[in-house]
């Protein structure tokens, strides 16, 4: 059971790596300051703070946020360290709440790495402190325990610091305070996800390029180079797939990128005043995630039966998530393997043959029959050998699918599954978000979600042409275009599913208002940032506000002046859903468009183009690097992901609605209800 700790009361740790998760409402700076047996902090080497994240056994956030989750390794604190003191405070200069007393009263929580709470304190009490001591952590007679601390101060993190001994503690108080203004001027995602020894989760980049995306890929988001660890429900011989060949990438869009995790968007803060309700508003009574899993043991001979979040991760979303991949990784070497084997086998049997025919006694008779029909048998032998061992890894991947499928959280969850029946906002940013499913014409029966890290790194491009597409044939251009514009609907309504409250909005440009039946959920729900934009006017407003974001921000960061951004800015992720482009579009407003696509996601702007290439085909090569800028998804399955490696060409599954099904308008209008709730 929780224990629900008042301030001086302890409770014991059972286990040495901890998170400690924080939730506040408002942006708040969390760090930590390690100390000796008599409580000295030596110096600034012992704090980690958004300027100084990591240190031997901790790690903190680089930027304030509502929601934090701090990683403790007590095991692998130094032996000098015997307390960790966990400190909250407000930023300064940002235009947020001065005092604790004006926001709801923070929850802390120490949880194990499988999300389930040891310990929790909710900090009351607090009036003009705008920093506070919030939890500590120590080594009591080689154990360790925590504490409820609760001690402010209403001279913020230099009071705080140099009551803890730091004789540079105004110094460092500017640090921190520096590093957290250049945080939300960014407004971009935390560090990389903690990965343990073996973990299947990929350390290195390097991009994948649709076959329609010639030259050198753009750096960002997609595929990371995984270790050599084969995954425990496939087949780890052979050549590698995508994002594999031994060491690889996924097709590209897939699981991650480098310098991306978990982020916590940076939302814009209330102002002081009214009574406070100190019932915390992020913790909502829902039971903590199951504790790790663990398979059955398997029968002698039988592969061991597949279990949910059996990936290592230091929380349950991010095992499933290295799970995922490590399954992506494993239908890739299977398939490479069995074609591989195809390969060798047709190349044996063509050998033999020739060697039969150049000999002139075996073309004639009885005896030359009898060779091509030996040659022709081995190769039978040798594929159905090689199907025989992939069909059987198919058939594992298949049930840990089963297993995976029902246990994902929305954000890696198709449509038609029930967990969006149950569907609440969430308060913190998930690790991905899938965007569809990928699958190999050797396993017609087998998907492997799509997954892309959050924030995005790249725009998306919903492309409503033929374009090779399988089943585009049977479509006519207006059926098309109705599809690809459901499809950006349905991505834009789960990127603002996954996000908490006011930190992400969406604007839409629909020159021509032919996607008015299509924007409907987004529309009469309310969560658009405002009307759709229409006509040429309509089209220069938008797009000359959002690069003027832009310019801003980019500025801002340049100059280290996060501070001097207009206090109007809306620090939330942007969208932009540009319908029909390019009707509707100057030479002005296409090299805007252009300029988004390259500068904005590096500072929360990003774009969704649903177009037809052809139908920019009058601007020749002018717009090829736009094109290559972006993600290219289909309306309809295409087999346009691929990867340089072994040839692998992944069909790609959009992720649509079901017909018939409310899930979006049930979803969008929870997103409504907490929207208009944080306006307030």
């Amino acid at each position: 059971m929780t224990a629900e700790l008042v301030r001086g009361q302890n409770h014991p740790l059972p286990e040495a790596r901890i998170e400690i998760r924080v939730s506040a409402g408002k942006p708040i700076v969390a760090g930590a300051t390690l100390s000796d047996e008599q409580g000295a902090v030596h110096g600034v080497e012992w704090v980690a703070h958004p300027g100084s994240p990591t240190l031997p056994g901790i790690e903190v956030s680089k930027q304030a946020a509502a929601d934090h989750r701090l990683a403790c390794d007590l095991d692998a604190l130094p032996e000098s360290v015997h307390r960790v003191s966990v400190l909250l405070a407000l930023p300064s200069g940002v235009g947020g709440p001065v005092r604790f007393g004006a926001v709801a009263a923070p929850f802390v929580a120490v949880t194990g790495l499988d999300g389930s709470e040891v310990a929790s304190y909710t900090i009351t009490g607090l009036d003009a402190e705008s920093a506070v001591v919030a939890l500590e952590l120590y080594r009591r007679q080689g154990a360790w325990k925590v504490r409820a601390i609760g001690q402010g101060y209403a001279g913020g993190l230099a009071e705080l610091l140099t009551d803890q001994g730091l004789p540079q503690a105004h110094q460092l108080a500017g640090t921190i305070n520096e590093a957290v203004a250049q945080g939300l001027a960014r407004s971009v995602a935390a560090p990389p996800p903690r990965t343990a020894d073996g973990d299947r989760s990929r350390q290195a980049a390097t991009p994948v390029r649709g076959q329609d995306q010639g030259g050198t890929a753009p750096q960002g988001v997609h595929g990371q180079v995984p270790p050599q660890h084969g995954h425990p429900g496939g087949q780890t011989s052979g050549s590698a797939g995508p994002g594999t060949t031994g060491h690889g990438t996924p097709p590209s869009g897939y699981p991650s990128g480098p310098g991306q995790a978990d982020p916590s968007a940076v939302t814009p803060s209330a102002g002081v005043g009214g009574p406070v309700n100190y019932s915390h508003p992020g913790r909502q009574p829902a039971a903590p995630p199951p504790p790790p899993p663990t398979a059955p043991p398997a029968q002698p001979g039988q592969p061991a039966q597949p279990v949910a979040g059996d990936a290592t991760g230091w929380s349950m979303e991010e095992r499933l998530y290295n799970q995922v991949w490590g399954m992506f990784e494993d239908l890739a070497r299977s398939a490479a393997a069995y074609r591989s084997a195809v390969d060798f086998a047709e190349s044996r049997m063509e050998q033999e043959l020739d060697k039969v025919l150049s000999d002139p006694r075996s073309r004639i008779g009885g005896q030359g029959d009898a060779a091509r029909e030996a040659a022709r048998a081995k190769h039978s032998q040798l594929v159905d050998r090689a199907r025989e061992s992939l069909d059987r890894d198919l058939a594992q991947l298949t049930a840990e699918s089963e297993v995976v499928e029902p246990a994902l959280p929305p954000a890696f969850a198709r449509w038609d599954n029930p967990v969006w029946q149950g569907y609440r906002v969430p308060m913190e940013v998930p690790m991905a978000l899938r965007l569809g499913d990928l699958h190999l014409p050797e396993s017609a029966g087998l998907s492997i979600p799509m997954l892309v890290r959050l924030p995005l790194e790249r725009g998306l491009w919903i492309d409503s042409g033929r374009a090779g597409s399988v089943d585009a044939s049977i479509a006519d251009s207006d059926e098309r275009r109705r599809l690809a514009m459901e499809t950006a609907v349905a991505h834009a309504a789960r990127l603002l599913a996954v996000y908490p409250a006011g930190d992400y909005a969406v604007h839409v440009i629909d020159p021509g208002g032919s996607g008015a039946t299509a924007l409907a959920p987004l529309t009469s729900t309310g969560v658009l940032a405002a009307p759709p934009a229409v006509g040429a006017a309509g089209v220069n407003e938008v797009l000359a506000g959002l690069t003027q974001r832009v310019d801003l921000v980019q500025m801002a960061i340049r100059g280290g002046a996060a501070d001097s951004l207009p206090p109007d800015l809306d620090t939330a992720e942007q969208l932009v859903i540009v319908n029909d482009f390019p009707h509707g579009f100057d030479d002005r407003a296409v090299t805007q468009l252009r300029y988004l696509a390259d500068e904005g996601p590096a500072v929360g702007v990003h774009l969704m183009l649903v177009a037809d290439r052809e139908d920019a085909s009058a601007y020749g090569p002018l717009l090829d690097p736009l094109w290559r800028s972006l993600l290219r998804l289909t309306p309809v399955p295409d087999d346009h992901l691929a990867d340089p490696w072994v040839g692998h060409a992944w069909t790609y599954d959009p992720s649509r609605v079901p017909n018939g099904s409310q899930v979006l308008q049930h979803v969008l209008t929870q997103v409504a209800a907490a929207r208009r709730s944080w306006n307030r």
